[in-house]
């Protein structure tokens, strides 16, 4: 989300989103609420600290790492003041065991640690116990809420393709074995105990991985989606995962009216039929499309799909947020809609 203000952030995200609301990530608060960092920050037994290019491995806890901690903890905070006696899904995002490999540089050198498999093999290991530690913390905080983690993953096309850059960036590592990537991604998703996603808004998703990994649902950018893919997709489908398709831009409702939008969501919210004004509608005809594409049965497109921004909103302007938000709440209302009415949608 953007801005500095989580409690801003997240009554946004509670308002619009009453029956899915997640803990926002802020990036423009600086290091340590970005991806990488506010995940290294609650790695076990690997202190880590900001340099001039991101974040690597250190010898011992810093400020960076208490900076860190301190904002995630203060997050939680918000989360549990404005989720009060909630019940129902709730979302938290962690950074995935391979984007942090990729990201997080090894102590006295600027290689990644994507570099190093024994690096890579402890990495993997401490985030498995420290995304299960985040997620019994959130729970203990929400004890009425059913937990669903997502663990991002930009960069695991990259790390499957060896297209990963070295360190005087002049060349490539190596690309990772699938099986290798697919032991490690499932060991972290394992270790929560919770319904889990991978989040991955790359231009090619390797869906097959992620699959085979266990996770219990895949969150892609529908636009960047390539035919040559949807079989991949459907097979995702046919073997009951979630997918939580990104079939509404950062900016959307920014023509219609981040009020205009607003007020629609709203309206869905009181039990209203969903409004046509704020373009969820035309999201909602995107979504069932797909379906229609994948051979599925458009019923089953409800149960499985959850309409989401294309990827991360922190480049957006507030109100552009909220509008997005707004779009996929009301756009989810007319999967169900446009099934029941038999409702054309090309």
């Amino acid at each position: 989300m953007p801005g500095t203000d989580p409690a801003e952030a997240m009554r946004v995200i509670a308002g619009e989103l009453p029956d899915f609301p997640h803990l926002p990530e802020l990036p423009d608060r600086g290091p340590g609420a970005d991806l990488t960092g506010r995940t290294a920050g609650l790695l076990t037994g690997m202190p880590v600290e900001v340099t001039p290019r991101g974040w690597r491995l250190a010898d011992r806890p810093g400020r960076d790492l208490v900076r860190a901690r301190s904002m995630l903890s203060s997050d939680l905070d918000v989360l549990e003041e404005v989720l009060q006696g909630y019940r129902g899904p709730v979302k938290i995002q962690l950074c995935g065991p391979w984007t942090l490999a990729a990201t997080l540089e090894l102590p006295r050198t600027m290689n990644v640690a994507l570099a190093d498999p024994g690096a890579v093999a402890d990495l993997i290991a401490s985030l498995a116990e420290s995304a299960a530690a985040h997620a019994a913390e959130v729970a203990k905080r929400l004890p009425g809420a059913r937990l669903v983690v997502q663990f991002d993953e930009p960069a695991l096309p990259a790390v499957t393709a060896g297209l990963v850059p070295t360190a005087s960036g002049m060349s490539r590592l190596a690309a990772v074995e699938d099986d290798t990537v697919t032991e490690g991604l499932g060991r972290v998703l394992a270790s929560t105990g919770c319904y889990t996603v991978v989040h991955c808004c790359a231009a090619v998703v390797p869906f097959g991985i992620i699959k085979a990994a266990g996770a219990d649902a895949v969150a892609f950018d529908l636009s960047q989606l390539r035919r040559g893919e949807e079989d991949r997709v459907a097979e995702a489908a046919e073997a009951g995962m979630g997918l939580l398709t990104g079939a509404v831009p950062a900016a959307a409702g920014e023509t219609a009216g981040a009020d205009q939008a607003g007020g629609a969501g709203r309206a869905a919210a009181r039990g209203g039929r969903p409004g046509e004004t704020s373009g969820a509608r035309q999201t909602a005809e995107r979504v069932l499309r797909l379906w229609r594409r994948l051979g599925l049965p458009l019923e089953t497109g409800p149960e499985q799909a959850v309409v989401t921004p294309a990827c991360g909103l922190a480049g957006a302007t507030l109100p552009q947020a909220r509008a997005a938000l707004a779009r996929c709440r009301e756009a989810g209302g007319w999967l169900t809609e446009l099934i029941e009415t038999g409702g054309e949608f090309g």
